[in-house]
C-alpha cells in the first residue's frame, strides 16, 4: 500500500519524476483513478435508488406530462407572440408496460446507474484530469485553468437541452403518430424502450455539446486549425445532420432541426476557439 502511495505522489508531483515510472506503475495509478471514479458513481447510484419513486415520477416521466415546463413555456410563448396555439403541443397519453417479471427492478437499476453517472460526471472528469495533468508542461497547464468546469458545463448544457427540449418533442411526436384511419393500433411502449430512448437523447446531446472542448484540445495538439474547420464547414454540416438523425429517434424534421441548430452554433464557436488557440500559439512562438 505504501508503494502505491509513492506512485501517486510521484505522478502528482509534476516535477519530472513521473518519467521514471514504468508502464506498470502508470497502470497502477490509473487503476486507482478508475476505482475512485467507479466508487463515486456507485455511491451516487445508491442515493438515486433510495429515492427512485420520486425520481421516476418527477424526472423520468416528466417529458410525458402535459404540464411539463417545456410545453408550458412554448405554449405561453406562442400566446405572447400572438400565434395562438401554433406552438402548443397536442395532449400526450403514454401508457408504459413491462413484459418481464424483472423488468421493473432492472429499469430501477438502470435509472439509478445512469443518474449516478450523470451526478458524478464532474468528479470523473476530475480524476481523468488528475491522471493526465502531470504529462503537461507548465505553459500548457497555464491555459487549462477551469477545464473541469467547462467540460462539465458543456456536458450538462447538452444533457439539459436533450431532456427539456429534444425529449418532449420526440415523445410527443412518436406518441401521437398513427398509421391508418381505423384506430386498430394500441400504442403501449415498454418501460425499457422509453428509458433507452430518454437515456440516448440525454447522454447523446451531452456528448455532442462537448464539441467546443474537443476542438480546444485538438487545436492545442496541433491536429486541427481554424482554416481546416472553415474549409470543411460544409462537410461538417452534413456530419452534424447525420449526428442529429442518430440522436433523435423521431424521423420528423422538426426534432432534427432542434438538434442541428445548436450543433451548428457550437461548430461556429469551435472555429472561434481554434482561432484563439492559434493566435496564442503564434504569440508564444514569436
Amino acid at each position: 500500500m505504501e508503494e502505491n502511495k509513492t506512485f501517486l505522489r510521484r505522478l502528482r508531483s509534476g516535477d519530472g519524476e513521473q518519467s521514471e515510472m514504468s508502464f506498470i506503475d502508470h497502470l497502477e495509478v490509473l487503476r486507482w483513478h478508475i476505482v475512485r471514479s467507479v466508487l463515486a458513481i456507485l455511491i451516487s447510484a445508491i442515493l438515486f435508488f433510495i429515492y427512485i419513486d420520486e425520481i421516476f415520477d418527477i424526472v423520468i416521466m416528466g417529458p410525458t406530462r402535459n404540464d411539463f415546463i417545456s410545453y408550458r413555456v412554448l405554449c405561453n410563448t406562442s400566446h405572447f407572440l400572438g400565434m395562438g396555439d401554433s406552438l402548443c403541443m397536442p395532449p400526450m397519453k403514454l401508457n408504459l408496460q413491462v413484459t418481464s417479471i424483472s423488468g421493473t427492478f432492472m429499469s430501477s437499476i438502470t435509472i439509478a446507474v445512469v443518474g449516478g453517472l450523470l451526478f458524478a460526471i464532474p468528479f470523473v472528469f476530475y480524476e481523468v484530469w488528475k491522471f493526465v495533468r502531470p504529462a503537461l508542461k507548465p505553459t500548457e497547464l497555464k491555459h487549462t485553468r477551469g477545464i473541469i468546469f467547462w467540460v462539465s458545463f458543456f456536458f450538462f448544457l447538452g444533457a439539459a437541452f436533450g431532456y427539456f427540449m429534444l425529449a418532449p418533442f420526440t415523445f410527443n411526436f412518436l406518441s401521437n403518430y398513427t398509421i391508418g384511419a381505423m384506430g386498430v393500433i394500441d400504442y403501449r411502449p415498454t418501460l425499457a424502450d422509453y428509458l433507452d430512448t430518454l437515456i440516448d437523447i440525454t447522454l447523446g446531446a451531452g456528448i455532442a455539446f462537448e464539441l467546443p472542448m474537443a476542438t480546444w484540445l485538438l487545436s492545442k495538439l496541433g491536429i486541427i486549425t481554424p482554416n481546416f474547420l472553415r474549409n470543411y464547414r460544409k462537410y461538417a454540416y452534413v456530419v452534424l445532420l447525420v449526428l442529429a438523425a442518430i440522436i433523435t429517434p423521431s424521423p420528423d424534421w422538426g426534432s432534427q432541426l432542434i438538434v442541428v441548430i445548436p450543433l451548428v452554433l457550437l461548430y461556429e464557436i469551435s472555429i472561434l476557439i481554434a482561432s484563439r488557440v492559434k493566435k496564442k500559439q503564434d504569440e508564444t512562438w514569436e
